[in-house]
């Protein structure tokens, strides 16, 4: 796992969030610089880190897009640590309680420091004659089918999934796959624990 860099000028993360802000929320480069009065041109400008603009500007443009001027310097000095690169097949292996065969956890990113609160792991399954366990964890776990056809358990539930479908699903509520309908099955895995701490 690789960790981004600080390397951003200042001008070119300001750029990038107010972009990214603008394209959220479905706004041409036009309509942005209409409402807060200056250029189509010097707001692409701004956006491509080619002008250092001044905080008035910058005040007008976080108006626009509805969020405080402080949100865009927010982050600036915490970059180091918003970015993680996995290359393909370097994802640490992990083993959860209860799976065996044909059932692996790939690590692909988790948030740093002592109160760890994301996680998100590739998820292979290429035994359909295994039987799975169930979990419960704290939190919120989204569950992405890249390939493969899978039954999947949810308390009383039970939701057929394929590749491209995509189950959000309360941690704490017993869950697990059900059955293994066409393997190899791989899926995304990503939980949200919140608040709560996790080892």
């Amino acid at each position: 796992m690789r960790q981004g860099k600080n390397n951003l000028k200042l001008e070119q993360y300001i750029g990038i969030q107010i972009k990214r802000y603008r394209q959220e929320q479905g706004l041409k480069l036009a309509e942005v610089a209409q409402i807060a009065d200056i250029s189509q041109g010097m707001l692409s400008k701004i956006e491509n880190a080619q002008v250092s603009t001044s905080l008035e500007t910058l005040s007008r443009l976080c108006e626009v897009l509805g969020i405080p001027l402080s949100t865009l310097f927010s982050q600036y000095d915490n970059q180091e640590s918003q970015a993680m690169l996995v290359k393909a097949g370097e994802g640490m292996e992990v083993v959860r309680r209860g799976t065996e065969k044909g059932h692996t956890y790939h690590l692909l990113t988790h948030s740093r420091g002592p109160r760890k609160n994301f996680e998100a792991y590739l998820v292979t399954m290429d035994d359909a004659s295994e039987e799975f366990p169930t979990f419960a964890h704290p939190g919120t776990e989204l569950l992405y089918v890249l390939e493969g056809e899978i039954k999947y358990r949810h308390g009383d539930e039970i939701f057929h999934l394929q590749a491209g479908d995509c189950l959000t699903l309360e941690g704490e509520i017993p869950h697990g796959p059900a059955e293994l309908i066409q393997v190899p099955i791989r899926l995304i895995s990503m939980v949200n624990y919140g608040d709560s701490t996790t080892s």
